[in-house]
């Protein structure tokens, strides 16, 4: 049973910074994908950045330049460093891992939100 604990989230004016961090626990194999999505008030959930298990990082534009996504591969634990922050950013954050086996193909996990809320 895989299980994703995220913290990291609060209330920071703009131009500031937040960490994001999330722990995944449960059987995992080396050959997956942990990555953070974002959902606003009356918006879809938009992927905010990816990083395989090798360390290839994917970002949104919008948040290009700005926010770094990294891991620890040994703690199974996903990292999202979020500088300059915006109004816009402000969202509920959400942790996932993809873990790819060889039979059972993809699995999708998700963690519980976290909020982050950027003031002008």
């Amino acid at each position: 049973h895989v299980q994703l604990q995220a913290c990291g989230g609060g209330l920071v004016q703009a131009g500031g910074s937040l960490r994001l961090s999330c722990a995944a626990s449960g059987s995992i194999s080396s050959n997956n994908l942990m990555g953070w999505y974002r959902q606003a008030p009356g918006k879809k959930r938009e992927l905010v950045a990816t990083i395989t298990s090798g360390g290839s990082t994917n970002y949104a534009d919008s948040v290009k330049g700005r926010f770094t996504c990294s891991r620890d591969n040994v703690k199974n634990t996903v990292y999202l460093q979020m500088n300059s922050l915006k109004p816009e950013d402000t969202a509920v954050y959400y942790c996932n891992l993809v873990i790819y086996r060889p039979v059972a193909g993809a699995s999708n996990y998700w963690g519980e939100g976290t909020q982050v809320t950027v003031s002008s």
